[in-house]
């Protein structure tokens, strides 16, 4: 919590001071006593008030002004919120393994059909960036409003060698930057910049979904400390199985090396492979996700896929800004002020004696 007018908090002082002149009044009372020769007809004659009846509306009153002085300072406090200009890049893994069928009918068409119903679902302001990546990444669109185009994009995906996944994460960044002026391209020599106040993130973020580990390129955990670095959060998710499984890929889903100049190359898993067995890093796809302020998730099956992605708006799109919260500190003061003078009059009464 900060305050915008830090300098009002002398007005807490007042509590102290009050707290002073009682003492010295009630010392004062002490030195002018009247002597009597019986206190029980002192007591006899007071209405009766146990210790904490006396004190209880002193303490009240004094924690409202307490509350009313600090709310002076206009208090604020650092919340998430909503952004207005979100973007998400959407990194998909097209490497050959994702013609395995251990997902029906193979982990490329799943999770295709998953990132469809992802762009469908998000509302008309958030901007979506597509990259895949095989041994290579490639901004397929940047980040857009277009759903039509984004969906167009999602059926050209086609498989190829390698797993690129830490170059997947740095050229999101250079997406983002693109769009956002605060995030600093991948190129940009950041110097000994901390990362920021911890859980205070740009409102762009990037999600990773892979069936596999990084066999090619920037390491996932470096790109990762590039993302952190930015205060950009990644999302991970391991899709997939660890059952041996064909990789059967249909002829639309192949690519003949022809992405970027030789990235995307499909040959022999068209016609079905032996069965073979995928393992997905989940240690360094933790590890990107722990350091970026992300979450990793795994999903076995198209439904968690879908479950997945359905859940991560409660994830994204926000970020933290200061909200004055100066309107609580005033109605709690003012609240325990009333009650301890209300308190006071009640118990103090003028009370009938009968008999």
């Amino acid at each position: 919590m900060s305050f915008h007018w830090p300098w009002a908090l002398a007005a807490l002082l007042v509590v102290p001071l009050l707290l002073l002149v009682r003492w010295w009044l009630n010392r004062r009372r002490k030195r002018t006593a009247v002597t009597v020769s019986s206190v029980a007809l002192i007591r006899a004659a007071l209405p009766g008030r146990s210790a904490w009846r006396r004190r209880l509306p002193v303490l009240l009153f004094l924690a409202g002004l307490l509350a009313l002085a600090a709310g002076l300072a206009r208090p604020q406090a650092r919340v998430a919120v909503p952004s207005n200009n979100t973007s998400i890049l959407l990194a998909i893994d097209v490497s050959g393994s994702m013609c395995s069928t251990d997902v029906e009918p193979n982990r490329l068409a799943a999770a295709t059909e998953a990132a469809r119903e992802f762009v469908r679902s998000q509302s008309d302001g958030t901007k979506i960036g597509l990259v895949a990546f095989s041994g290579i990444a490639g901004l397929l669109v940047t980040p857009t409003t277009d759903k039509d185009k984004l969906t167009d994009a999602i059926d050209t995906l086609r498989t190829a060698r390698g797993t690129a996944i830490g170059q997947a994460i740095l050229t999101s960044l250079d997406a983002i930057a693109e769009t956002n002026p605060d995030v600093a391209g991948t190129g940009a020599d950041l110097g000994d910049a901390a990362p920021g106040v911890a859980g205070d993130y740009e409102p762009d973020t990037i999600v990773v979904l892979t069936d596999g580990s990084n066999t090619t390129g920037v390491d996932p955990v470096t790109a990762a400390e590039q993302a952190a670095a930015r205060r950009v959060r990644v999302f991970t998710i391991g899709f997939g199985t660890t059952e041996p499984s064909q990789m059967i890929c249909t002829a639309d889903q192949l690519s003949g090396d022809t992405f970027m100049g030789g990235g995307f190359g499909g040959g022999g898993f068209g016609g079905g492979g032996r069965g073979r067995v995928q393992e997905i890093d989940e240690e360094a796809l933790t590890r990107v996700a722990d350091l970026t302020g992300g979450r990793y998730f795994k999903a076995q099956d198209a439904d968690e896929l879908n479950g997945v992605l359905g859940d991560l708006p409660k994830e994204i799109g926000l970020h933290k800004e200061n909200v004055e919260i100066s309107f609580w500190f005033v109605l709690a003061g003012a609240l325990l002020v009333v009650t301890g003078v209300g308190l006071s009059l009640w118990w103090n009464r003028p009370r009938v004696r009968h008999g």
